[in-house]
């Protein structure tokens, strides 16, 4: 069971995090990766990121 850094929310259900898609196709460069941020359900604060395959 792991707990938020910033709140102590308990994260150990898929609910309790959120997964965002960091918009990696407009701005002042493209991606042919998408990007994404994992944040704690409760408070928002970031935990994780991570790279997802090619589009």
């Amino acid at each position: 069971m792991a707990h938020c850094p910033e709140c102590e929310a308990t994260l150990d259900q898929q609910d309790d995090v959120e997964f965002v898609d960091m918009d990696s196709t407009t701005g002042f460069f493209t991606a042919s990766k998408r990007f994404y941020l994992v944040a704690c359900g409760e408070c928002g604060a970031a935990i994780g990121s991570g790279v997802a395959g090619a589009m």
